[in-house]
């Protein structure tokens, strides 16, 4: 895609994750801290629950965590996953997001916590990184790839900003590499995008970037259940979103779109799961 392109398509991820109805519909609905898909235990597991599993066993995988390690979270969101970093390790994060409106709720939790000496808090483009070669040990990313209008960018950067020895773990809604493209058009008009990354893509892309794989965890089934999930959950507590201010247009194309995600899933169509690459030295 062009500069132009990319650009349009950053504005309009932006407006929407700062509008008033997606604000409330995250925070109250999908998780609060953590905005990503979960690792449920069962299928009426609280999200948030499921969410911080998900936090728990990506820091499992991204190598040794010490107050040492610099690391960088590319779509942080609320910043849920960098709390638990410092908190639990000591780390210094950075937490790039596009939504302003997010960030300032992951600035308050994040003083509230106790832990802005650990975390600073940036409103960023990920397509753009404003930071030095090898500034960071561990590069992290939930959920957020997809909404970018390149990709293979994103990946260039997370790699560039790496250490050698350093690790980038993420996980991101794909599709599988054999998905019948056509199938996933209502997903695609979603997100205001043409295409899903899928694991081929990553691998080759990443391999072409000098990063090994270390591991691939799929989860194709927690991406179903998540999502029916969050549905459960939206239309259980309709009316309090819209006692909130939720637009009741928002809330049933939220619920539409949550359907198209659960049906691409279950067919096969779209995997999920944890990857994780290592930069060679």
């Amino acid at each position: 895609m062009s500069e132009q392109a990319r650009s349009d398509v950053v504005e309009t991820a932006r407006e929407y994750y700062n509008s008033s109805d997606a604000d409330n519909f995250y925070f109250h609905v999908w998780g609060g801290e953590d905005i990503h898909v979960g690792l449920y235990a069962s299928d009426d597991e609280q999200i948030a629950e499921a969410s911080r599993r998900t936090v728990e066993r990506m820091a499992e995988l991204a190598g040794e965590l010490t107050p040492a390690t610099r690391v960088l979270d590319l779509g942080a969101g609320y910043g849920g996953s960098m709390r638990y970093l410092a908190r639990e390790f000591g780390c210094h994060c950075v937490a790039l997001n596009l939504s302003e409106v997010e960030n300032e709720r992951n600035r308050r939790m994040t003083l509230e916590a106790g832990l802005e000496r650990h975390i600073e808090v940036v409103d960023g483009d990920f397509t753009r990184l404003d930071f030095s070669d090898g500034s960071f040990d561990l590069v992290w990313s939930q959920d957020a790839i997809l909404h970018s209008g390149d990709r293979a960018k994103v990946c260039a950067e997370a790699v560039r900003v790496l250490k050698p020895g350093g690790r980038l773990v993420f996980t991101d809604p794909m599709q599988t590499d054999d998905a019948p493209t056509d199938r996933l058009q209502p997903i695609y008009d979603r997100i205001h995008l043409d295409s899903l990354g899928s694991p081929g893509f990553y691998r080759d892309t990443l391999g072409d970037l000098g990063m090994s794989e270390i591991t691939f965890e799929a989860h194709p089934d927690q991406l179903a259940r998540h999502y029916a999930r969050v549905r459960e959950v939206l239309i259980d507590n309709e009316a309090t979103l819209k006692g909130r201010g939720v637009s009741a247009d928002y809330i049933e194309r939220m619920e539409s779109g949550l359907t198209h995600w659960i049906e691409g899933a279950a067919k096969g169509f779209l995997t999920w799961g944890i990857f994780v690459f290592e930069k060679r030295r």
